[in-house]
């Protein structure tokens, strides 16, 4: 097929996008630039700094950002040094894939890092900053560690006791000023048991926080109980990494389970559904979007039929909160659904939790575009394009708004990995970490597919009901494997977004230091823009 090959021409600031021989408008004047380049202060070989990962083990959002786009927190899962605590050590690399996370803030246009954040429990193989989460105010930090080994259970349980390895954990850090403290260290109600394969239930594989910083939403993948819906049975573990996602609250600065919430499936349907792979939590955390990344329901469209007769093809599931109660509100697939396809392996909701973006990596049509047709039965391509779908509240109701492809689908580029939407859900960035073009910057030649798994990011805005891709983003250093948007966030206005690369080679350290030297494989970094 004919792939679109976009550029910006600078007329009365209109970008173009040049469709076979056609020029046709594609945005408004948007001057989207970089303007910081971020790594850690102790860059070291495959730490990878804004990470995001492979699937199905990927790990989460790892670059997160406040509402006013003033602070980012970036981790660091491979990270290896010993400290405990902020701003400890770090040349002391002997705790192998202990992790870490970098938080940095902005002064005017300045960035600069304010702090170097550590478990309380450092351990190997813990993967502390698997997933991150902030506040609004950037005040409060929710770091995951989805290997964490302790059999604690609840709120500030012992931490020393490794008996339960992958069992995951949950830190809360708040900031007063300058200074971070941790506040509290989270596990799930069930920590899942030691066993001969040392498969925990990954508590802390997906992470969200509301506005406030008062409620966390955390899932547990392999979480095994064959419980349906809120607060169901914890004990009987017969639904193989089934999943699970657990809903804390905070009141003052103590913290409390309030909810533990299952996939409201039949028992007998959910059996390696990995609810939980993804989260999201509107404003003010009454609204939950949960990802089931392989569920097998054969429904297509809003609250049909649960099954287990289309494996694979991904789900999301809506619950709402009422004074201090769950309920499930919707049950959501693709229009598009197919055997495979993965939705709900990325999800981000708006502020008012009317419009969720999920996206599918695995969806398998070679469109391009918005809402382009012929892409409802391809099943048997599996080229894994990926692809979003966007959807939208109306009171209780839900209804799809848009499917979104690239503009350069391209075979297992995983658009769709990452999502994230401004506070209106009028903008969303999608990113696609395994897109192969070489072009750097903005609007570059997308039909270039010499650097591979370089990694691309999508820039679409909405006007009332229709949808449109205005960028095409690239780093100013792309390069082969750098994997471009293995995380993405942005500010509630939409006019600053993170974006991770977890396999970027530089030696840089700090603040827009030299991206020329590739001189340490995988340190990764993270790449701030604004328009």
């Amino acid at each position: 097929m004919r792939r679109r090959v976009c550029s910006v021409i600078a007329i009365v600031g209109l970008g173009v996008c040049i469709t076979a021989g056609r020029i046709a408008a594609q945005s408004p004047a948007a001057p989207l630039r970089q303007v910081a380049y971020l790594k850690a202060s102790n860059p070291d070989a495959y730490d990878h700094f804004g990470e995001g990962g492979a699937l199905p083990s990927h790990t989460g959002q790892t670059v997160a950002m406040s509402g006013d786009g003033n602070t980012i927190a970036v981790g660091s899962p491979h990270e290896a040094s010993n400290a405990t605590g902020v701003n400890g050590n770090q040349n002391d690399n002997s705790v192998y894939n202990a992790g870490a996370v970098y938080v940095y803030t902005r002064n005017g246009g300045t960035w600069q890092q304010q702090a170097y954040v550590k478990a309380s429990n450092t351990g190997s193989g813990d993967y502390f900053g698997s997933s991150v989460a902030l506040s609004a105010d950037g005040n409060t930090m929710a770091v995951a560690a989805n290997w964490e080994a302790s059999a604690a259970k609840g709120v500030n349980g012992d931490q020393a006791d490794n008996s339960i390895p992958q069992a995951g954990a949950v830190y809360i850090f708040t900031r007063s000023g300058g200074t971070w403290r941790q506040q509290a260290y989270l596990k799930a109600s069930n920590t899942g048991e030691a066993g001969e394969n040392g498969d925990g239930d990954q508590f802390g594989f997906s992470l969200a926080l509301s506005d406030d910083g008062n409620t966390v939403a955390v899932g547990a993948i392999a979480e095994d109980s064959n419980a349906s819906g809120v607060n169901g049975n914890q004990a009987d573990n017969s639904a193989n990494s089934a999943g699970a996602v657990y809903v804390f609250a905070r009141a003052g600065g103590t913290w409390s389970q309030q909810a533990y919430i299952k996939s409201s499936s039949p028992a007998e349907y959910t059996n390696a559904d990995l609810f939980g792979f993804s989260v999201a939590l509107n404003a003010n955390g009454n609204t939950l979007a949960i990802g089931a990344y392989d569920e097998g329901g054969s429904a297509r469209g809003i609250n049909g039929a649960i099954d287990n007769m289309r494996g694979g093809s991904g789900a999301i599931y809506v619950f709402t909160r009422a004074a201090g109660t769950w309920t499930r509100q919707a049950y959501l697939k693709s229009s598009i659904a197919e055997q495979g396809d993965s939705w709900g392996v990325s999800l981000t909701i708006s502020d008012d939790g009317n419009t969720l973006a999920a996206g599918s990596v695995d969806e398998d049509c070679t469109a391009t575009g918005v809402n382009p047709p012929g892409c409802d039965n391809d099943v048997k391509a599996d080229v894994s394009t990926g692809a979003v779908a966007v959807f939208v509240r109306n009171g209780t109701t839900w209804s799809q708004q848009a499917l979104l492809k690239s503009s350069n689908t391209d075979t297992e580029d995983w658009f769709g990995i990452r999502t994230a939407l401004s506070g209106d859900g009028n903008t969303l960035a999608v990113t696609a970490s395994n897109e192969d073009s070489a072009a750097q910057g903005i609007n570059g030649k997308q039909d270039d597919n010499t650097a591979s798994e370089a990694g691309a990011l999508y820039l679409f805005t909405r006007t009332g009901t229709t949808w449109r891709q205005i960028a095409y983003v690239k780093s100013a250093n792309n390069q082969a494997f750098d994997e471009f948007g293995n995380s993405v966030a942005m500010s509630r206005d939409g006019r600053t977004m993170a974006v991770g690369a977890r396999g970027e080679d530089s030696n840089a350290r700090g603040v827009n230091g030299n991206a020329a030297d590739n001189s340490v494989d995988e340190a990764g970094a993270a790449y701030v823009f604004t328009r």
